[in-house]
């Protein structure tokens, strides 16, 4: 064995030895998190690798996501898998709180919801990419990658560093972005719900902006306060991050006289509603069919990273987002490259409402805006699943097969 191979393992084992001398730490900070909510009350020891539930026998393949869009983007990858394998057992875990309660109620009964290893949509942020490729870090960081079976990264330089990181050059593989894997599950009711929403916005004008963070309504409330001296029918959706942030900002306005409905509620759409507050999870890849309009919130301010666009050009919606756009950066010039209509890029609350004037003031505008959109993500989107399942299959089932 190499050097640097002997070195990753010294160094593997310091960082198993600490882990063990931290575990009573764990638990108090486990304890603590699930006081405040933020754990499942009784599956939190699968944290610590306890599982609930016990081992089905026969081959078993694991989805882990750290979070709410990762896990969705898993969901028809593994929907495939069950159509297409169902000898397999298929075992979700999360490892969000949040992702948990939307995502357990999306995937096939037969998955387990809490193996050889595939790395998929796999990135590596730039922060994490400087340390790991320190001289230091790197044997162990090299150790661990030379573990996969596959990885199938984001983008082309997502694969650079993956490289760099000395990832066996053999198992990455392209696939395509799963987040251009968007399906919208009606199985659980929400599209009666939708379909009523949309019968009550039918005569008012409507843009949405959708996962916005702390700071971030002042830019858009700012937009709504001049569209509305304009446009005296507008309804505005916001739908925050955080649904405890919706609820804020919605007392905050109450207050201050505003008529606003809260989604949570079940509030209607009434003549003199102003602003809709979407404080619920995992319904925004539907809620987008409400609005021709939308704009990504997560990007107005430096230190945010964006969040998915092709969730808002898969409805038809004419898309706008700030600059600041971290790893999605890719996704917004892939669809520009292909469109240059596809996405709107602002800079602030005084770009912002003179974009959506323009679309609302122009219909034609609009919808060649929403057309580019929808064409950019079919493009993208189109035979991603039926990759990611071809990469799954030969390097990671057949492999492990072969194996056992």
């Amino acid at each position: 064995m190499d050097a640097a191979g002997n070195t990753g393992r010294l160094l593997y084992k310091i960082y198993r030895a600490l882990t063990y001398g931290l575990t009573p730490l764990v638990h108090l900070h486990l304890r603590w998190r699930r006081r405040r909510g933020l754990e499942h009350p009784t599956r939190w020891p699968e944290r610590l690798g306890r599982p609930s539930l016990p081992r089905p026998s026969g081959p078993l393949l694991w989805f882990h996501a750290v979070s709410l869009g990762e896990g969705m983007a898993a969901i028809p990858v593994i929907k495939r898998f069950v159509q297409c394998r169902p000898d397999l057992n298929i075992l979700m875990t999360t490892t969000t709180l949040s992702a948990f309660e939307v995502i357990k109620n999306q995937l096939p009964s037969s998955v387990l919801y809490q193996i050889s290893l595939a790395l998929l949509n796999a990135r590596v942020s730039m922060k994490s990419f400087r340390l790991w490729s320190q001289p230091v870090l790197l044997p162990l960081i090299s150790l661990m990658l030379s573990k996969f079976s596959l990885i199938i990264p984001l983008s082309s330089m997502q694969a650079i560093r993956f490289q760099i990181l000395q990832a066996p050059p053999f198992i990455i593989n392209f696939s395509g972005d799963l987040k251009y894997a968007i399906e919208c599950d009606a199985s659980n009711g929400e599209t009666g719900s939708i379909e009523d929403l949309k019968g009550q916005l039918a005569s008012r004008r409507v843009w949405m902006a959708s996962s916005i963070h702390r700071g971030e309504e002042k830019v858009m409330l700012g937009v709504h306060k001049a569209l509305i001296q304009v446009y005296p029918d507008l309804v505005t959706i916001i739908v925050p991050r955080n649904p405890q942030h919706g609820l804020e900002i919605a007392q905050e306005l109450q207050k201050g006289g505003q008529n606003v409905a809260l989604r949570s509620q079940h509030q209607r759409i009434m003549p003199g509603t102003q602003i809709y507050m979407v404080n619920t999870l995992g319904e925004l890849r539907c809620l987008y069919r409400l609005s021709p309009v939308a704009v990504i919130g997560g990007s107005f301010f430096p230190g945010l990273a964006g969040h998915n666009i092709s969730e808002a050009a898969a409805a038809g919606c004419a898309v706008l987002t700030g600059h600041h756009v971290g790893h999605f950066s890719h996704m917004v010039k892939e669809m520009q490259r292909l469109n240059p209509l596809s996405i709107i890029q602002v800079s602030g609350t005084l770009e912002l409402e003179e974009a959506i004037m323009e679309l609302l003031n122009d219909t034609k505008v609009l919808d060649a805006r929403r057309m580019a959109a929808k064409q950019a993500f079919c493009a993208l989107s189109h035979g991603i699943i039926a990759n990611v399942w071809n990469l799954l299959n030969f390097h990671v089932l057949r492999v492990s097969l072969q194996e056992s």
